[in-house]
């Protein structure tokens, strides 16, 4: 069983920042590629950031600019700078896993960002 420890979610004013950070712990298998998506409210979930196992970053296209993926694999953690906030950040943030040889994806439970003032 993948276990995932979300931290760092939380209300800020728009133009503000935010570091969100997912531990990942019981993975006993490879890890391929991590990273974050989103869902706010009333949409489909998205793609925030990703990351591969060379540091090959992809962003979403609202969060280009703004937002930073960074992986430590010694300490099985993701994190995500997010800077310039809007309101339209506002959303649940999920922080996935990949088994790296069976492509198979792992979900945390989700962590609330909100923007407003």
């Amino acid at each position: 069983q993948v276990r995932f420890v979300e931290s760092g979610g939380g209300l800020v004013q728009p133009g503000g920042s935010l570091r969100l950070s997912c531990a990942v712990s019981e993975a006993t298998f490879t890890i391929g590629l991590m990273g974050w998506h989103r869902q706010a409210p009333g949409k489909e979930r998205e793609l925030v950031a990703r990351i591969t196992r060379g540091f090959t970053v992809e962003y979403g296209d609202s969060a280009r600019g703004r937002f930073t993926i960074s992986r430590d694999d010694a300490k099985k953690t993701i994190d995500l700078q997010m800077n310039t906030l809007k309101p339209e950040d506002t959303a649940v943030y999920f922080c996935f896993v990949d088994n790296y040889y069976s492509g198979r994806s792992y979900w945390g439970q989700g962590i609330q960002v909100s923007v407003s003032s």
